[in-house]
């Protein structure tokens, strides 16, 4: 049974919950966001795989998970990434947010999501079961995809976007 770390709106930690209770029961907890772009600036999107428990089919950031009881954030963006996409790349925290987002099947996301950025341009290696297809494209075409496709983008890629942009201009990120 798979459990997610509770937290308050400071991200301070106060105790753990079997992952789908938490969802059903819309209870704040811990997640990462891992957003990674290649040498020429473009982002690696992911289609989540179709039987996913929400948001099946939808085009989404590189991963997004939960760090398990005990596991860094960091340390759980760096597996996660590896468990979904089949690669290890360095990848570094940039910011922090919350968001709420309900779904048709009764289930919510209410997380403390935590941002993390990298660099990759090597081999793709897709898990299956956890994602459907993957491309690159440059935030200004995902931003126009979202204006005319809204529904086949999952709901934190839409809040976390803006997000990421903003950080990236105000870093003068390098995508070397």
């Amino acid at each position: 049974m798979e459990q997610v770390i509770l937290v308050d709106e400071n991200d301070q930690q106060i105790g753990f919950m079997e992952k789908m209770a938490a969802h059903e029961q819309a209870v704040l907890h811990r997640a990462f966001s891992v957003f990674i772009f290649n040498a020429n600036g473009a982002m690696l999107l992911q289609q989540r795989a179709i039987h996913k428990y929400h948001s099946g089919g939808l085009w989404t950031n590189a991963c997004c998970s939960h760090p398990k009881p005990n596991e860094t954030v960091a340390n759980a963006a760096t597996r996660r990434l590896q468990e979904e996409m089949g690669f290890v790349t360095s990848v570094h925290p940039a910011f922090q947010f919350l968001y709420k987002a309900n779904f048709e099947n009764g289930l919510t996301e209410h997380e403390y999501d935590h941002v993390f950025i990298g660099t990759y341009n090597g081999a793709i290696n897709l898990n299956t079961e956890e994602v459907e297809n993957y491309c690159f494209k440059t935030i200004n075409e995902i931003e126009v995809d979202i204006s005319t496709n809204p529904t086949t983008y999952t709901a934190w890629f839409k809040i976390a976007l803006p997000k990421v942009k903003a950080w990236l201009q105000q870093n003068n990120y390098q995508y070397a």
